[in-house]
């Protein structure tokens, strides 16, 4: 057999497994990697290691089966060793935390010269990657010689099954340039096992709740895929039944279908929250049903019973909040066949007083603080979605304003994709996604929603977005600062500010100037920007464009959840049916109308 150089036979494996792009930053330690990848793969260079790990989750998620996409391309990151490694650990921690694929590959010294734990380093650059990312990783292994590629091809696809999560690969030098005999032809690679499916008695005891129910609630998360979900969008709109996503679900129902009735979270929309507190049946699917979905108060989260469809068995023991039936198999599997079971249902008068609560308690408080000359971003992203249409993918940030005003009020157009990062919550994770996701969304245009706090740690990747030519609108919401932190210190600290801003110590650049000193167009928006045709063009022209949203630093962001104090003197969340502001007498008595057994209400 004729003899190639291992980093050849690596690379070429990942392309038979689907894989089409590498995200790197170059470095010595991967030299035989990074040439491989030159060879066989779509390559982009990234200024820093986080950004590139980061853009490879989000272009798998967008990837995932896209219309344009039918043969599903995946991307890769690959980093040096050492810092190159370090730096990549959040974008790890990050897939790690919502269960997505990304396989970041890691270049190391040459075997001979690991410490093996003796001395704190022996080569140069050397720490031990696999021992750092083994917490936040599915699989975190070395490659210190050649692998049979079916035992490497085990490594990488541990990442796509079951519960997703990431894989870190490091590769001493060594192995990397190994000169080796063809491992495994390409034609022998087997297919992907399957899901674990659900039993049949299993489908028929969730049919039979539903069917005894009067006031049920489809949850739809993350783990229902979106291709299966564009799949199902008519079955889904013809079946009767109430539906609301999480978060990591936004983009898998479709907003405009009579029978969807919003989105449940700690941030999420107070009608969704009131109307499944007052569900005498939830049925979760491809949800862990975690802190942020439920809020603290998990326990008045929902007075009725609760179905949860997860295949992961821990996710499902935690107990928070009670489930009544765990059920640990494929959620995608689950809906078809529970959809086939049950055909269409009748639960008209229940999302009748759904869509009513929805039209009494909209998204956005009129009690915000809005300055005139400000923009208020709740209306901004409501504003931007009018001009949007189903090839364009949408960023939120990963934490802030930016993250979750778009997740709370945002229509969504049928196609279109949303997708953030909730569960490490990192700032400056938004850029970097976008970019993934506009690198994989090619067809359309992706849309960002950032801080200019959380903007501010990842600027770097401006020239990443210039010299691929993104088509990726970025609207930094200027508010001079942190204003979460701000608005932590001012409620518990009486306004005693510090790093927040720049009055006490925060600097921040001229966001024009910025863009302009790499070549990408800007805009300042300013109220009533939709007849400025300036504004318009840019925001439907191809390629970059920054877009500098000014936002009052004193903005207010209800209705939200907090705390209360007990009768001990102890505190206690609200549950997220109780947001503050507290409704007024007469509307609480409109949209609680279910507990204590209260009849429905007549059409």
């Amino acid at each position: 057999m004729p003899k190639a150089k291992y980093s050849d036979h690596v690379t070429s494996l990942l392309s038979s497994l689907g894989y089409s792009h590498c995200f790197f930053v170059p470095g010595g330690n991967i030299m035989h990697l990074l040439n491989s990848a030159r060879l066989h793969m779509n390559w982009v260079p990234f200024v820093h290691e986080v950004s590139a790990a980061v853009a490879v989750e989000y272009f798998n998620e967008v990837s995932q089966g896209y219309q344009e996409n039918p043969g599903r391309r995946r991307a890769y990151a690959l980093v040096t060793a050492g810092p190159g490694l370090t730096n990549a650990v959040t974008g790890i921690a990050g897939a790690f935390l919502e269960s997505r694929e990304c396989l970041v590959l890691g270049g190391q010294v040459k075997s001979i010269d690991l410490s093996k734990g003796q001395v704190r380093q022996r080569g140069i650059q050397e720490v031990d990657g696999v021992s750092i990312a083994s917490p936040v990783s599915k699989l975190s292994a070395r490659v210190e010689q050649p692998l049979p590629l079916s035992d490497l091809r085990e490594l990488v696809l541990s990442g796509h099954r079951a519960r997703k999560g990431p894989v870190f690969l490091e590769f001493c030098l060594d192995a990397q340039g190994a000169e080796v005999e063809d491992l495994i032809p390409v034609s022998e690679v087997a297919s992907e096992p399957s899901l674990p499916a659900p039993e049949v008695k299993q489908i028929d005891q969730v049919a039979q709740m539903i069917e005894k129910s009067e006031r049920p609630i489809i949850l739809i998360g993350g783990g229902i895929d979106f291709t299966h979900a564009f799949r199902l969008r008519e079955t889904l709109a013809q079946s009767g039944l109430p539906l609301m996503t999480t978060w990591n679900g936004i983009d898998r129902v479709d907003h405009s279908s009579p029978n969807y009735l919003g989105r449940p979270n700690t941030w999420g929309q107070r009608a969704a929250n009131v109307l499944l507190a007052q569900a005498d049946l939830v049925v979760a699917l491809g949800t862990r049903l975690g802190i942020q979905q439920t809020g603290f108060n998990w326990k008045e989260w929902t007075q009725g019973k609760v179905i949860q469809v997860e295949i992961d068995p821990a996710e499902l023991q935690k107990g928070h909040p009670h489930i009544d039936l765990a059920i640990c198999a494929d959620a995608n599997q689950t809906l078809t066949l529970l959809l086939e079971r049950l055909g269409p249902r009748d639960f008209s008068k229940w999302i009748q007083f759904g869509h009513k609560v929805l039209g009494t308690l909209p998204p956005s408080e009129k009690t915000n603080k809005n300055d005139e000359r400000f923009i208020s971003p709740f209306n901004l992203v409501c504003e931007i979605s009018e001009f949007l249409n189903s090839t364009d993918v949408v960023i939120p940030a990963s934490s802030g304003s930016g993250q979750f005003v778009p997740m709370e009020v945002m229509p969504l157009k049928f196609g279109q994709r949303m997708i953030t990062n909730k569960g490490l919550a990192a700032m400056g994770y938004g850029l970097a996604a976008a970019i993934g996701a506009a690198l994989a969304n090619k067809s359309g245009r992706t849309i960002l929603f950032e801080g200019d706090g959380s903007f501010s740690q990842n600027i770097q990747e401006l020239g990443t977005v210039a010299v691929q030519n993104l088509n990726l609108k970025m609207f930094i919401l200027d508010n001079d600062g942190y204003a979460s932190i701000r608005t932590t210190q001012k409620n518990y600290f009486g306004g005693h500010y510090m790093g927040c801003d720049h009055a006490t110590g925060l600097g921040f650049p001229d966001w024009h100037k910025l863009s302009e000193a790499f070549q990408i167009p800007s805009a300042t928006m300013t109220p009533g920007w939709q007849s400025n045709p300036d504004v318009v063009a840019l925001l439907e022209s191809d390629g970059p464009a920054v877009f500098v949203v000014p936002v009052d630093p004193e903005q207010t962001y209800f209705p939200k959840v907090t705390s209360r104090i007990q009768e001990d003197g102890s505190m206690m969340s609200n549950p997220v049916s109780r947001m503050t502001p507290e409704l007024e007498p007469d509307i609480d008595l409109q949209v609680f109308r279910f507990f204590a057994g209260r009849d429905l209400p007549h059409a």
